[in-house]
C-alpha cells in the first residue's frame, strides 16, 4: 500500500499541480479493502485509465510508476473530481484486506 500512496501523491505533485491549489489525499477502509484517492485540480492532464496503460520502454525516465499501481492494487481507476464542484481529477486504488484481517 505504501507504494501505491507514494507514486499517486508523486504524481499528483509532478503532474497534477495548479499553482496555489493542493492536492488530497483521502485513505478509507471500506468493506474489505483499504481505498487510497489522490485527487488534484489539474483536469486537463488526466492519466490513463487501467484499459489505456501502456508500459514505458527500458530506457524512457518514467512511465513506470502507473504500471506498479496496477501491479499491486486489486483495483484502480480514473475518476472525475466530484469535491465542492472543483475542477480535476481523482485516481483511487484499492487493495483487499486478507479475510482475518476485515473489519
Amino acid at each position: 500500500m505504501e507504494v501505491i500512496v507514494a507514486e499517486l501523491a508523486a504524481n499528483a505533485v509532478t503532474h497534477g499541480r495548479v499553482p496555489g491549489r493542493d492536492f488530497e489525499l483521502r485513505l478509507s477502509v471500506v468493506t474489505g479493502s483499504v481505498r487510497v484517492e489522490v485527487s488534484d485540480t489539474r483536469a486537463e492532464r488526466r492519466p490513463p485509465g487501467p484499459r489505456d496503460l501502456r508500459p514505458s520502454g527500458p530506457l524512457d525516465a518514467g512511465g513506470r510508476g502507473l504500471v506498479l499501481v496496477d501491479a499491486l492494487a486489486d483495483r484502480w481507476e480514473v475518476l472525475e473530481r466530484d469535491r465542492d464542484g472543483a475542477p480535476g481529477k481523482t485516481v483511487r486504488a484499492e487493495v483487499d484486506l486478507p479475510p482475518r484481517r476485515r473489519p
